[in-house]
């Protein structure tokens, strides 16, 4: 009867060695994009950064509509007919609630009514994030 054998592993030896192929470690960076053919990328840099602030200094003067909502509400064309002064309108909104800032028709913040030399005017609270007000 004859005995089995085993094979003998000598022991690990003592330094590096190269690791097996294919093998890639957890932190290694991921692999550059895959970008289109004959697409290019504009470089960064800190003078087409300066070069968009002169841009902008552009536009400073051009007036945008601000609305300030302090609610809705709908009504029959016979109750508006009825409006005289003095005619209370109740609206969708509680006294001293948020009211909405909107520029150009888009809704970018909430605020408070404030009087100022018996001035109204507008104290802003909230301002909504840009995804919201694109």
């Amino acid at each position: 009867m004859a005995m089995p054998t085993t094979q003998y592993a000598p022991p690990p030896q003592q330094g590096y060695a190269p690791p097996p192929p294919g093998y890639q470690p957890h932190y290694a960076p991921p692999p550059p994009p895959q970008v289109a053919p004959g697409v290019s990328f504009q470089n960064f840099d800190v003078a087409s950064v300066m070069q968009q602030k002169e841009n902008i200094e552009i536009i400073m003067d051009v007036p945008l509509e601000v609305t300030v909502e302090l609610g809705r509400t709908t009504r029959k064309i016979k109750d508006i007919l009825e409006f005289s002064p003095g005619s209370i309108i109740e609206l969708n909104k509680l006294a001293g609630e948020p009211i909405d800032i909107l520029v150009n028709g888009k809704f970018v913040a909430k605020g408070e009514v404030v009087v100022i030399d018996e001035n109204f005017g507008i104290r802003i609270t909230d301002i909504v994030n840009a995804e919201h007000r694109i």
